[in-house]
């Protein structure tokens, strides 16, 4: 059992945010994380998106589905193990490279075969799993991990979901963070968090008002602040 459940979407910028933190606290606790799968698309299924989201959405979550198919195959073949650097690798690709057009067509290819092949060979897995992007039975899979996640956090929620020293220690949402921690920040924001959630009360605590995550595909820098924007449940959702 590892001592955090971490449940992701890979086409989601505060996940991988939180991510990155948590690999912070990781190296200086020592801690073992299971990388685990949330999908947003499916999380979405009722929803339609032309009227509630931007037009770029529906195609990024899309491909974060796809991206998850791979993940489930990749899993399936050479176990968890393999999932903490496959992630690391598409976020890195997706998030920290260079400024993506917001469109879907941009962001739809992160979906592709073109786009994940280099990548599974960038961290030493077999370019066949490209094969599961569009195998929708591991849908099943992916859809089962989702509804875990959401039922240790309840369902108005997004990504990403942390578990720490499950299955019975505490699980919560977030926390959503724009910018990464320094190392010296790390542990202290874990262990504030930790706390927090470990009081049997607390419900929420929360803020719609985020700045842009400071990632290089949203065009902000390591040295800048995000524009401040307004999110509902983690995405710029235009209506509930």
């Amino acid at each position: 059992m590892a001592d955090i459940d971490f449940y992701f979407d890979p086409v989601c910028p505060f996940a991988w945010m939180t991510s990155k933190w948590v690999r912070k606290v990781q190296a200086q606790r020592d801690y073992s994380v299971d990388w685990r799968f949330i999908s947003l698309r499916l999380l979405n299924s009722h929803i339609d998106y032309d009227s509630h989201f931007p037009p770029e959405y529906e195609a990024g979550h899309t491909a974060g589905l796809r991206l998850l198919r791979a993940a489930a195959a990749v899993r399936r073949e050479h176990g968890p193990a393999a999932i903490g650097p496959l992630y690391e690798a598409l976020g890195t690709h997706i998030f920290d490279t260079e400024v993506v057009p917001d469109d879907a067509a941009s962001h739809g290819h992160r979906g592709t075969a073109a786009f994940l092949g280099p990548i599974l060979e960038e961290v030493g897995l077999p370019t066949h799993h490209t094969a599961a992007l569009d195998d929708s039975s591991l849908d099943e899979e992916i859809r089962a991990e989702t509804d875990h996640a959401l039922s240790l956090t309840g369902k108005d929620v997004g990504t990403p979901i942390i578990a720490f020293e499950p299955p019975d220690g505490v699980a919560f949402f977030g926390p959503v963070i724009s910018r990464p921690p320094s190392d010296e920040e790390a542990v202290p924001l874990w262990d504030n968090v930790i706390g927090l959630a470990r009081f049997p009360g607390f419900a929420e605590m929360k803020r719609s008002l985020r700045e842009l995550p400071q990632l290089k595909a949203l065009g902000v820098q390591e040295d800048e602040a995000g524009v401040q924007q307004d999110w509902h449940g983690g995405s710029r959702r235009q209506k509930k």
